[in-house]
């Protein structure tokens, strides 16, 4: 029978490489909590006859460990070493009571893996790819938990002082081969979510940049209230999704040259647009503005309506069956929007045709990266000159 690590502090310490006095950090913090779990894994195998080893899953964890190290700008294959590492740490200690309850104590009852256990592991897993990119190489790991073998713990402190990092979002793109676009999928016809997927403008510009860049394309999952600070954590390279270019915006990245050019103007019910075709007929007692949150819509509504009652939704998806079905007068947003709108809306019209209430551009917005700002823009200007934007738009306003 297998016999637990004796005096593996001891054994760290000896360690070949350059000795570091051990000190209680993070990453040492999480990474024993993650592995405390695996003797109620291993439990649950054990009862359900389930092998202790899972090529499929292990995969599948150590691919979204990688994509979830790009947040913090750590090298793929630093992530991927040390996972590898810590996934062989697991299957010491799942080994380990394997053997012990094969002479008896087997356990009779476990949390479920699925509904129990692997929520907690995922949480665990994305706070150590953080303490990773906080790591230093005077650091020691110092494994804790019953079942390891030195082996694997030696592994373990390898890895995380081999921990490398990105200089740049622009080296990570190119290095990784993965480019992370944020994207809300709630404004047609810039981005909008179907079925499987997204479609519109910026998602086929989208596509369309990540071959450039030999990058695979992930579509990361953002909204308007937390646009920026998704980018500011790094949880996708670029926002593409008919984003506006503002100040606020600008204080917390940098915005590609503009690509569409338009501003707001006011959408009703098309029995009332000779109603509302002006800000003045607009903000008045008794008139209902519906608004999403978060966005430059909302803000301009915060900005100028004082009399009007302001209605906030949620959903920009479903805001304008709000706006169809009565429960709302008028919606102030982009004319793109209003024309794409009122097509597919036969009860809707936009009611200032031709004017509107600002001007207004859109870009795509990035972290501050010189060198992947200028490519961007020199990839949208040659779009721009060889007609494609153009046809996209085309293609997704019809």
């Amino acid at each position: 029978m297998r016999s637990p690590t004796s005096g593996l502090l001891l054994l760290l310490a000896l360690w070949a490489l350059p000795a570091f006095a051990y000190a209680e950090n993070e990453l040492t913090s999480l990474l024993n909590e993650r592995l405390s779990h695996m003797r109620a894994v291993a439990a649950y195998k054990w009862i359900h006859h389930r092998p202790i080893e899972d090529r499929e899953r292990e995969a599948q964890v150590l691919d979204a460990a990688e994509l979830a190290g790009l947040r913090h700008r750590l090298r793929r294959e630093s992530t991927r070493a040390f996972f590898v590492a810590q996934i062989e740490a697991a299957k010491d200690i799942q080994r380990y009571w394997f053997d012990r309850w094969a002479v008896g104590g087997a356990p009779t009852s476990a949390p479920d893996l699925s509904a129990e256990l692997r929520p907690e592991l995922l949480r665990l897993g994305d706070a150590i790819v953080g303490a990773l990119a906080e790591v230093s190489a005077s650091q020691s790991i110092a494994i804790e938990t019953e079942g390891v073998t030195a082996a694997s713990a030696l592994a373990l402190q390898r890895a995380a002082r081999g921990v490398r990092l990105y200089l740049s979002a622009f080296d990570q793109i190119l290095d990784a081969a993965v480019l992370r676009v944020g994207t809300t999928g709630d404004y047609a016809p810039f981005s909008q979510r179907i079925e499987d997927g997204y479609r519109g403008v910026d998602i086929d510009m989208a596509k369309d940049l990540a071959r450039t860049l030999g990058a695979e394309l992930v579509l990361v999952e953002t909204s308007w209230p937390k646009l920026t600070a998704d980018l500011r954590a790094g949880r996708f390279d670029i926002a593409m999704s008919g984003v506006s270019r503002t100040l606020e915006r600008a204080r917390y990245g940098a915005f590609s040259e503009p690509y569409h050019r338009g501003g707001k103007t006011p959408l009703a019910r098309c029995s009332d647009r000779a109603t509302f075709s002006s800000l003045n007929s607009i903000d008045r007692p008794g008139v209902r503005v519906i608004v999403n949150p978060g966005g430059t819509n909302e803000r301009f509504v915060n900005e100028h309506i004082t009399a009007a009652e302001i209605v906030r939704h949620p959903d920009n998806v479903t805001i304008f069956e709000e706006l169809a079905a009565g429960r709302a007068d008028v919606m102030i947003t982009d004319a793109i929007e209003a024309r794409f709108v009122s097509q597919r809306f036969d009860a809707l019209c936009d009611a200032m045709p031709g004017r509107q209430l600002t001007y207004q551009d859109k870009g795509y917005l990035m972290p501050h990266d010189p060198r992947l700002l200028a490519y961007v823009n020199l990839w949208l200007a040659q779009r721009s000159r060889d007609g494609v934007l153009e046809g996209l738009f085309k293609q997704h306003l019809e």
